[in-house]
Order: structure tokens, then C-alpha cells, then sequence
């Protein structure tokens, strides 16, 4: 179902993500080109969700674009207060209706096993942003790479959500609690905020730590000098170009080649961090 009005709603809880906001600025932007207005709906809970499409309600609001899923039946709460409005999904969503645009994972996670494996590590963890999540299907291809060389994936954690706040004190407790001969020596995060507090994690444990960190989202701090974390970077640009095509023109690629995005190498995969190291920012690696 196309729009029928220049209006168009984005929907987020997560403004201080940095994956989020840089997703804000390419819907706006390619919005913007398209000839539509933005409204914004900032909703953290069921109740500021309602009010805020109550507030649309009285605006021709042609279709709505989810930054990320609140709960899930958002989409039931949409056709109660917004009925016939076309909706998209540039995040994971529960609801088994949602029309979502997103990065695979799958190829992201074979290519970060296969660089981690090339760097002798022995011992693999995996963190989620939330306990008892489906898995991730970073965690699905980097569990096959690993599989490939007869390795396992030793550990899962999870931070409880996606807060560097909250990875830093599960990596912390791991650490604590586990005996260093015993502890994993490389972890892909299901994001860059929890590869950053991982990895703060280690640093701050110290007691001859060394644990591989690398994330997902490539967002813009993971190039600084602070963390020269290695990454893969999703083309947004794609994304976002396809979730818009479906929502304003019930157009969809079906060759999925928006999914396409590639392995930023920096230096966190080796486990050591050397301050003030040149990065190879923007090296981008295929297999």
C-alpha cells in the first residue's frame, strides 16, 4: 500500500543511539529529496506511543517509518489510531506483519569469524543486546565460520539491552567470574554500543585481559582513536532507499542487494590495544 499524503512519520525510543540517529539523518535526508514532510513521533512506552499517533491523527499522516520496534503489537496500536496507514521497518520487529528492511547479518557474521579465526583466537563469545532474543543472525554466520574450522561458540551474553552502560557491567561480571584460563579470547557484539563498553570492559579489568572486541553498525566513534574497532559497516543509504520504495511506492527489490556491506578492519579484532595506533579506517575485506 503506497502513501496518499507528503506526510510521513518516523517512529524511535532511541535517539541517543548513534545507528539510530545516523538512520534519522538518511530517512530525512532521502525524504527531503522525495518531496515529503517529516513528522517525528519519540515514543518510549505504550502510552507515549498512543499520544503521539493521536497527535498525528490530526495531520494527513500517509505512512509511518519504525527506526526501532517498541512492542509487539505496535502495528495493532497503528490500525486502531491510524487505520489504512502504510508502515516500514528499518529494525527487527516481533510482529509477524511487519514490513522490515534490514542488514542480513548473516554474511557480516561468516567474515568476522573467519578474521577473528585468522588471528589464532581459540575461544569465542557472542553478545546480545537482550536475554533469551532470538538469535542474531550475525551470531548464526559467525557460529558457522567457527563450525567450519572446528571451533564453538563458548559463550553467549547478553547487556539487557542495547546500552554500552549495561555491556560494560556484563563483560565485567564475565570477566570476574571466570577464570582466566577459561575466559574467551574474541567477542562479536551485536552492535558497536556493546562492543564499546565490552571492550571499555576489558580495558578498565586489566589483569592481563586481552579479549578480541568487534561490533556491527560501523557507526561514526568506532573510527576514533579511542577504540579503532574493526566493524561491519551496512550501506544505510540502501536501506533506507528500499524501505522508502516500498512504503511510498509498494516497490520492493527482490535480488536483496541493499543487504550488501562490508568488514571495516581496524584493531580491536587483535585483542591488544595500542593507543594512538594508526587505524586502517575504511579497509574494507571480501571473501
Amino acid at each position: 500500500m503506497a502513501v496518499n499524503s507528503n506526510i510521513v512519520g518516523i517512529v524511535s525510543d532511541e535517539f541517543i543511539n548513534p545507528h539510530t540517529v545516523k538512520l534519522l539523518n538518511e530517512v530525512t535526508r532521502q525524504l527531503n529529496e522525495r518531496g515529503f514532510i517529516t513528522l517525528l513521533l519519540n515514543a518510549n512506552s505504550r502510552e507515549s506511543f498512543q499520544s503521539a499517533l493521536r497527535n498525528a491523527a490530526q495531520l494527513p499522516v500517509g505512512g509511518l517509518v519504525f527506526l526501532t520496534s517498541l512492542f509487539s503489537d505496535e502495528l495493532s496500536v497503528v490500525a486502531d489510531i491510524l487505520p489504512q496507514t502504510a508502515t516500514v521497518h528499518l529494525s527487527h520487529s516481533a510482529s509477524a506483519d511487519a514490513n522490515v528492511v534490514i542488514a542480513d547479518g548473516y554474511d557480516a557474521g561468516e567474515e568476522m569469524g573467519l578474521l577473528l579465526l585468522s588471528q589464532g583466537h581459540q575461544r569465542f563469545g557472542f553478545m546480545h543486546s537482550q536475554e533469551n532474543s532470538a538469535p542474531a543472525r550475525q551470531m548464526d554466520g559467525f557460529v558457522a565460520s567457527l563450525q567450519a574450522e572446528q571451533k564453538e561458540l563458548n559463550i553467549e551474553l547478553s547487556a539487557g539491552g542495547n546500552d554500552r552502560e549495561l555491556a560494560y557491567q556484563a563483560m565485567m561480571a564475565y570477566l570476574k567470574k571466570t577464570r582466566a584460563a577459561e575466559r574467551i579470547n574474541a567477542l562479536f557484539c551485536e552492535s558497536d554500543v556493546l562492543a564499546f563498553g565490552a571492550l571499555q570492559a576489558v580495558r578498565d579489568f586489566a589483569q592481563g585481559a586481552h579479549v578480541a572486541v568487534v561490533g556491527f553498525d560501523d557507526v561514526d566513534e568506532a573510527r576514533a582513536s579511542t577504540w579503532h574497532l574493526t566493524s561491519w559497516a551496512q550501506r544505510r543509504d540502501l536501506l533506507v532507499a528500499e524501505a522508502l520504495n516500498r512504503l511510498l511506492e509498494n516497490r520492493a527489490d527482490t535480488s536483496n542487494a541493499w543487504q550488501q556491506g562490508e568488514l571495516q578492519v581496524r584493531h580491536s579484532h587483535h585483542g591488544k590495544h595500542v593507543p594512538g595506533e594508526m587505524s586502517q579506517c575504511g579497509c574494507a575485506i571480501r571473501h
